[in-house]
This record gives structure tokens, sequence and C-alpha cells, in this order.
């Protein structure tokens, strides 16, 4: 599959090879979140931000991991990555010797 953003993205594919990559398989986002009950723009978000639920469902469709679509989104390992203010939390749990602080 093309990945064509190499910027700060870490290789995410793109929106559109993404759409491409899906209707290859015989399907649309709107025909993904139609069989989930999900609203079609909802589902669209994961294309350009974070939301686990819509990119498991897209990846998913694609026989794939979600990391293999959106690495910067996700750890080696296939874990997320925290955003938002648990993003913030664990990166001020850090120590500066590199070791992870537990967090309460």
């Amino acid at each position: 599959m093309m990945q064509t953003n190499t910027s700060a993205t870490q290789n995410d594919w793109h929106p559109a090879d993404i759409i491409a990559a899906l209707h290859k398989r015989g399907t649309t986002i709107s025909k993904l979140a139609h069989s989930h009950g999900v609203d079609p723009s909802g589902l669209s978000l994961a294309l350009r931000r974070s939301f686990p639920k819509g990119e498991q469902r897209i990846a998913d469709a694609l026989g794939m991991h979600p990391k293999d679509i959106w690495p910067s989104r996700y750890f080696d390992d296939g874990t997320r990555k925290p955003v938002g203010a648990r993003a913030i939390q664990c990166t001020a749990a850090v120590r500066h010797d590199g070791e992870s602080a537990e967090l309460h």
C-alpha cells in the first residue's frame, strides 16, 4: 500500500489511500459505518485524528492492525500511544533517566 505522507505522521497512510484500499475490498466508509451501526462522519474521523474504535473498524475491514495504517498513533508492540490529557500526564511521569514513573 502506498504511504505518501512521510512528515510528522511517521508514514501514516494518507486518507485517500485508506479510502482506496476500502474500495478495493468492496466497501466504503459509509458501508462500513452502516454495518457497525455508527454515523459515517464519526467513522471518518479516524482518517484524520485519533479515534480508536474507528481505527479498529477500518483496520479490520482491511485485514490489518491499526498500527500498520497509523504507525504514529501506536507503539511498536501495537499498544496505543496516549493522546490528549493522558499523553501530557504520561510525559510528565517519565523520569530524566528514561524510566517510567508509576501513574496513580
